[in-house]
């Protein structure tokens, strides 16, 4: 065994041996089905910490010769495949983490090597273990990998199950070193696009955070079928974990699952409508508490400065995706690189693949997923000077005292302040930009509250339901919005059209909230009246 040529079982037994492995062997059922065809070349780009690795090394052990993985298998779904045993531990496979590569320090200087001479490293490294391998069809002196694959089909027949971990990684650290990703995206052309190539691949299956980059309207690797956040297709249960598996979780480790979801939850496909973040939910189980698990890395500053860049009003979509908003997305102009970024399609885009948004593929639509993103949002928020957004926030304690004590004059008091200190952010037109400054007025409301919008009474849709959480000794709230009309008027289609009645799973004080809002002198007016449920 080699390091990068079969690599073995031995980082997989790894993952198996932690105290949490979701099993999602399962994918080979479709990977087998595309062995040695021309469907053989598949992209899977998510998130990082999606368990991109994991996989990668899960592949690696089931498919590579020179080690026995069939009892490793025996008790994951992948056993119960027909063909399991038909391609187990049956090929040579090439394994690379490019992200390795690229942080690998020279040997004398002990600087990190560049973008250029990981290109280089990644010819030689492979190469040398392939002459190992096969000194009869290596040459000392062959340096293009390529051409060393395809010398070593012509000589022997084999061919190779070749996996790429963090392939994207030039494209996002060295976004500006054109001739380095040039190199990159020439080596990867001999790998899987040349006409020699399709006699050596048996599979590959590459792995990063952004899908294939494109050049005009047309990809680099255009032969490789892609699964993204955007169109996961059949791969979408291997993206992160599902529901089903989550609740599994939550009951084995003793741990709320509605919070659970609150927390991780909201990605969500055609197919499957609810996807959670895995490694936010394993940590969470193991340390019996809820918190933000998103390790910073340079996507963090991605999203922080483009953010700041507000191309055509993104400030007003973050703040309404902030508030739990919806925001419309073309992604099909997105170059798929870190630097063609030119309109607020493209931030957004960019800002799906690295997790930071999720997408309603019905709706063309992103929006912030779920509370640990929600958390980043509001940090980078906070260092990007967005000053009146953070007051309200801040501010947002007060005003949920003032609401529970009914000062309806302090409630339509603070409002008034959220509004007036982000004119310049929100366009203040109708009720759903009311509804945007209510939320972001309340936004602290989600530590003792599940907000539920629009919620379905069979009489219309009461606004806004802020229902308190376990163990919670605050009312629910009832909050009807009006736009240049009365708060009386917001009470009165309250009780009229009988909203309270879709509380049924609700016993205890209720408060009912009217709010509107006057263009006339640009004041809010609130209303605020007790009741028991």
């Amino acid at each position: 065994m080699g390091i990068y040529l079969n690599p073995g079982n031995e980082r997989f037994a790894r993952v198996l041996r932690s105290k949490i492995y979701v099993d999602k062997t399962g994918m080979l059922e479709y990977l087998n089905s595309v062995l040695d065809t021309e469907q053989s070349c598949i992209c899977v780009s998510r998130p990082r910490r999606f368990g991109k690795s994991i996989t990668a090394d899960m592949l690696a052990a089931y498919y590579g010769v020179g080690c026995d993985s069939r009892e490793m298998f025996a008790k994951y779904k992948a056993a119960e495949l027909s063909d399991f045993s038909e391609h187990l531990n049956k090929y040579q496979v090439i394994q690379i983490d490019v992200n390795t590569f690229r942080h690998r320090r020279d040997s004398v200087t002990g600087e990190t090597i560049t973008a250029m001479q990981t290109v280089g490293l990644f010819h030689t490294e492979v190469i040398r273990e392939l002459w190992q391998q096969f000194p009869q069809s290596v040459g000392e002196n062959d340096s293009d990998l390529p051409s060393v694959l395809a010398k070593i089909n012509e000589n022997t027949g084999e061919k190779f199950v070749i996996i790429i971990d963090e392939w994207d990684t030039i494209f996002r650290e060295d976004k500006y070193d054109e001739k380095a990703q040039e190199a990159y995206i020439n080596l990867l052309r001999g790998l899987f696009k040349d006409s020699t190539a399709k006699r050596f691949i048996k599979l590959a299956y590459i792995t990063g955070i952004l899908p294939i980059k494109k050049y005009g309207t047309q990809s680099a690797l255009n032969n490789f079928r892609e699964y993204t956040m955007i169109m996961p297709g059949r791969l979408a249960e291997y993206i992160g974990f599902t529901e089903e598996e989550v609740r599994h979780l939550c009951e084995q480790y003793d741990m709320d699952f509605e919070e659970t979801k609150r927390w991780y939850d909201g990605y969500s496909f055609r197919s499957i409508k609810h996807i959670y973040n895995p490694n936010a939910v394993v940590n969470a189980m193991l340390d019996g508490e809820f918190n933000n698990y998103w390790t910073r890395t340079e996507t963090y500053e991605t999203l922080k400065n483009y953010i700041t860049m507000n191309f055509e009003g993104l400030k007003d979509d973050v703040v309404q995706m902030l508030t739990g908003g919806h925001c419309k997305v073309n992604p099909g102009k997105f170059q798929n690189d870190m630097v063609s970024v030119k309109s607020k399609d493209d931030v957004l885009t960019l800002l799906l693949h690295l997790g930071y948004l999720a997408y309603d593929a019905d709706r063309k639509e992103v929006y912030i997923p779920n509370e640990e993103v929600k958390d980043e949002f509001r940090n980078a928020v906070e260092e990007t000077g967005w000053d009146t957004v953070i007051r309200a926030i801040s501010a947002s304690d007060t005003l949920l005292k003032a609401t529970w004590q009914q000062d309806s004059d302090a409630v339509a008091a603070a409002i008034d302040r959220v509004h007036s200190e982000n004119t310049s952010i929100l366009n203040y037109n109708d009720e759903n930009a009311l509804s945007c400054v209510i939320t972001l007025a309340y936004y602290n409301a989600v530590n003792e509250y599940t907000l539920i919008r629009e919620l379905s009474t069979g009489y219309g849709f009461a606004d806004m339901v802020f229902l308190p959480k376990k163990n919670s000794d605050k009312p629910a709230l009832l909050v009807e919005l009006k736009w240049n009309q009365t708060a009386q008027g917001a009470i009165d289609q309250i009780k009229n059209k009988q909203y309270v009645q879709s509380l049924k799973e609700y016993r205890g004080n209720l408060l009912l909230v009217g709010i509107n809002y006057d263009k006339g002198n640009k004041k809010h007016q609130c209303i605020i009246e007790q009741m028991e449920v």
